[in-house]
Order: C-alpha cells, then sequence, then structure tokens
C-alpha cells in the first residue's frame, strides 16, 4: 500500500513496483542488524526444562533474558557444548540477568554468539505459532545484515531481494545504521494513557557518513521503525551510539525522516503508534480498515505500507 501524503491517494501494488513510487531525490536509511539464534532450550540443576530468550547483552559476560519457566536468583541452567547460565537477578519487568560461562570461563558476547549459533533457534515473533524452521534462518534475515545482535528483524527490509537491493544502491545514496532490536519490540501498551508508556531501550550504533547525511537537510526515507527511532533518537541527542528509547507518536512527531517504508502492526503497540505520528491516528486507523478489506498480510512476514 502506497499513502501519499501531499495528494492523500492510496494506491495499492506490489513490492516490486517501489521503485515507481519513491521520491527521486532522497537517501535511503536501513539497519544492517543481523538476527542471532537467541532462543536456547535447556536444564535447571532439578532437571526440569527450561527455555530462554536473549533480550541484550549488557556488560562483561551479563545479559538480560527472557526465561520461560520459574527460576530464582543463584539458580543455574545447563545447555548443550557446555554452555551454562547463572541467574544474577530478577527484574521486576520480568526479565533475568543472567551471566553465560563455558567450561568455568566467562562468554562475552562474540564468543557467545557464536555458540548460540550452533545451538539456538530464530526467536520468531510470538505471535507465529510454530517452531522455527531451517527456512526462517534465511527468511527472517534481511539480505544486508551484517552486524550480530539483534533478537527480532527489522521487517520492513524483509522485502528486498538482492536483486532489488543491488537496484536501490544504483539509483539512490544508501546508508546503514545498526539498531540490535530487543524483545521489547513486541511489548504491547498496557499503561492506561498511551503516551505514559515506557518505552523499551535498545543498543545502537550510527556511522559518521550516516551522521553526516542525518544532520544534512537531504530527505530521508526510513526503511523501518527500527531506522525512523533510531534517526530521530540521533536528531535529538547527536549521540552517535547508545540506547535508543524513542517513543514516537502523535504528541512526539519525527522531525526529521520524511518517508517511511514498514509492515502493518499489531493493535496497541508502539509500532502503531509510530506510523500514527506520521499520518495521525485518524488517517492511521482508516488506512489499516483499508488493508484489512484489501487482505493484507500483517506483522513481521506480512505486507509493507509506504508512507511519501
Amino acid at each position: 500500500m502506497v499513502y501519499n501524503r501531499a495528494n492523500g491517494t492510496i494506491t495499492h501494488t506490489l513490492f516490486k513496483e517501489l521503485f515507481h513510487f519513491l521520491p527521486s531525490n532522497i537517501a535511503v536509511l536501513l539497519n544492517d542488524t543481523k538476527v542471532v539464534k537467541a532462543r536456547i532450550f535447556g536444564k535447571k540443576e532439578s532437571g526440569g526444562e527450561v527455555e530462554v530468550l536473549l533480550n541484550a547483552p549488557l556488560q562483561e559476560n551479563l545479559y538480560s533474558v527472557y526465561i520461560r519457566g520459574r527460576v530464582k536468583q543463584g539458580t543455574h541452567l545447563f545447555f548443550d557444548e557446555h554452555l551454562q547460565a547463572e541467574i544474577v537477578e530478577l527484574k521486576e519487568d520480568g526479565t533475568r540477568i543472567v551471566a553465560f560461562i563455558q567450561e568455568e570461563k566467562p562468554l562475552h558476547t562474540k564468543a557467545l554468539f557464536d555458540v548460540l549459533d550452533r545451538i539456538g533457534h530464530i526467536p520468531l515473533p510470538p505471535y507465529i505459532k510454530r517452531e522455527d524452521t531451517n527456512e526462517d534462518s534465511v527468511d527472517y534475515q534481511t539480505v544486508f545484515a551484517k552486524e550480530q545482535g539483534a533478537v527480532a528483524a527489522p521487517t520492513a527490509s524483509l522485502h528486498f531481494t538482492d536483486s532489488m537491493f543491488e537496484t536501490l544502491k544504483k539509483r539512490y545514496e544508501t546508508h546503514f545504521l545498526t539498531l540490535h532490536v530487543g524483545a521489547g519490540t513486541f511489548k504491547p501498551v498496557e499503561a492506561e494513557h498511551i503516551y505514559d508508556h515506557v518505552m523499551h531501550s535498545e543498543i545502537y550504533a550510527i556511522p559518521n557518513e550516516t551522521c553526516k547525511l542525518i544532520e544534512s537537510s537531504k530527505d530521508i526515507l526510513a526503511v523501518g521503525t527500527t531506522v525512523t527511532r533510531t534517526v530521530e533518537y540521533f536528531a535529538r541527542t547527536k549521540e552517535p551510539h547508545g540506547k535508543c528509547d524513542l517513543f514516537l507518536h502523535p504528541e512526539n512527531l519525527p522531525i526529521r525522516v520524511n518517508h517511511l517504508l514498514t509492515n502493518f502492526h499489531l493493535p496497541k503497540s508502539t509500532l502503531i503508534m509510530l506510523v500514527a505520528s506520521f499520518v495521525g491516528i485518524e488517517k492511521t486507523l482508516e488506512l489499516y480498515e483499508e488493508a484489512v478489506k484489501e487482505k493484507y498480510r500483517f506483522f513481521s512476514y506480512g505486507d509493507a505500507m509506504l508512507i511519501v
């Protein structure tokens, strides 16, 4: 779906026709994060089964994780390849802080990711009610994925094939940034007043050339909500790396991103509020009603919407 704000038109087309609808003199920004096999299955000291979902690295060999199954502080969990996790802290938000160890040595980020690549599973979104397959290792990864660290794909970018990506680079100034998508991206808004929602934070890094582009006056197409939030966070803070916790909504509008390519999102999510920050709540609801009527597919493996 293409929504043109200048003339109010809605066009239904195929993603391969994208270049017919993009403005000519723009720069395109993409998120080059790479999804890690962040879902692992193991056992407790008692022998009971446990499932761990990596959320984000913290410091040294400490990581924020989600654990399915009851655990206590100090508990040890055991996985394949002699990987162990010790529960260091139970957080009130439902996350757990764990220390990963292998053969009595602390495991830092790269070493842990290497182990997870062998024993872990692709962390499909919670609304996909099936186990991951070998195909997901390819399908749930962008063609330009590079920097390991995400537990969810920047899904708007999944639409690009190798050939479309090559065409994009030939026709448009193209830049990358990295935002490692955390499991918090699926957290619904539960606050009584939506603007009181406490936004999750995610690790990001923006190369110098991309920073220069953001600080220029050139129009920007953000491919996905992750790119949008990162660009807008930098536009406000001027910090090229750190943790992004920006919540965009109709009372906190974009100040730098001009155009948005995104998927169709869950109700009651911060992602649909980000869309509303571009076009308003009423127009967002109208566009989504149109998408439902036209039988668009929603969520991570679904269809896309371009706002110009």
